[in-house]
């Protein structure tokens, strides 16, 4: 199977190229007070994603909209009181983006500064909490897409549920591409976003929560757009309402995303194409000389980083326009101090497509 749909594939940490089907989902318009929208989508999406992300009691949903980096500021600026206290663990864009809202928002906090190729040291991350009491809630990424590195979840969970801590992870790009249970690790608090490994097009967010946890957050919210709580409260009282205007368009594709998802056999057959694309991808970059910036026992399934060649001849943007002239994007680095580009393979991208892609690159390498 192979994706000769689309004018070219989306080979980024996201939006994904995505079915027809998805969004041939988007050719309708929807009513925002309507009950078919509002009970017979919204309502079932929140309980799917619920189902999705654990088997535990106790978990809620809540869809907001705007970027993925929108229901991130929700989720930091709703949840933790005037008194409390963030951690940061900061090994990329994503994390130091964290660190941003909490400063944007004046919420307390401390940044673990580990660079962008090293993972989160459990003994470290205890001893910080440990030193420091006033410390009530850590965040952190599950995939971190400057790199591509996947941080260990279970043991900072471990480190952070054992202290009685409020767990934050986001996980924007990893959900539903990667087999997790939040209830099982105990994360209080877990972010995505519709255009990552669920297939679907840009427009909003959502949080999967603990339900009592999110229960005592009335009233803390630092924005009226961005207030998870009130935003859960009127999805719960009013059938799956929006507080604000919904994107229909991009809520009703979503839902064709997760039927899909289901019928390619659920995140584990889902994991299981994008581990083969990944696989696919780097040995046939190394095969063609490229050199994968992080060790292979850090890699995830959804993203890549390479080395650019040293060639004075070589330039990102000529490499950049005769990809995309073959029918394949790639994306730049993010990386401080390296000079490397960056292939994803997730989206409705298949085994065939990397191999056509690992063709397209040997005859796009014009410095050779």
């Amino acid at each position: 199977m192979e994706n000769l749909d689309n004018q070219y594939l989306l080979l980024t940490p996201g939006p994904l190229s995505t079915s027809r089907t998805v969004r041939e989902a988007m050719l309708r318009d929807w009513c925002t007070w309507d009950d078919e929208y509002n009970k017979d989508i919204v309502e079932a999406i929140r309980k799917q994603l619920v189902e999705l992300a654990t088997g535990a009691e106790g978990y809620t949903s809540v869809l907001m909209q705007g970027s993925g980096t929108a229901s991130v500021e929700a989720t930091i600026g709703s949840i933790i009181p005037q008194q409390g206290k963030l951690l940061v663990v900061n090994n990329g864009a994503y994390g130091e983006r964290i660190g941003q809202i909490a400063q944007y928002l004046n919420i307390e906090h401390t940044i673990i500064e580990l660079g962008e190729v090293v993972q989160p040291n459990a003994a470290q991350l205890a001893d910080i909490i440990d030193n420091d009491p006033a410390i009530t809630h850590v965040a952190m990424v599950h995939c971190e897409t400057t790199t591509g590195m996947l941080n260990p979840v279970e043991a900072v969970c471990d480190v952070v549920k054992s202290r009685n801590k409020i767990m934050i992870l986001d996980a924007m790009s990893s959900f539903g591409g990667i087999p997790l249970d939040i209830g099982k690790l105990g994360i209080d608090f877990m972010i995505s976003s519709a255009n990552k490994c669920i297939q679907g097009v840009p427009g909003f967010g959502f949080v999967i929560a603990r339900q009592d946890e999110l229960e005592k957050c009335k009233g803390r919210a630092r924005s009226l757009s961005l207030d998870l709580y009130d935003q859960w409260q009127c999805m719960e009282n009013n059938h799956g309402k929006w507080r604000f205007t919904s994107p229909t368009h991009t809520v009703r594709a979503f839902y064709q995303a997760m039927q899909e998802l289901h019928e390619e056999g659920g995140v584990e057959a889902r994991y299981q194409r994008y581990a083969s694309n990944q696989k696919i991808l780097v040995a046939g970059m190394e095969k063609l000389g490229f050199k994968c910036l992080l060790d292979k026992s850090l890699h995830s399934p959804i993203i890549t980083s390479f080395y650019s060649p040293e060639a004075d001849e070589y330039e990102f943007k000529m490499f950049y326009n005769l990809l995309k002239e073959k029918g394949f994007v790639i994306y730049p680095g993010k990386v401080s101090n390296a000079d490397c580009f960056r292939i994803g393979n997730i989206g409705d991208v298949y085994n065939a497509d990397m191999r056509r892609l690992i063709d397209a690159i040997e005859s796009a390498m014009y410095w050779v």
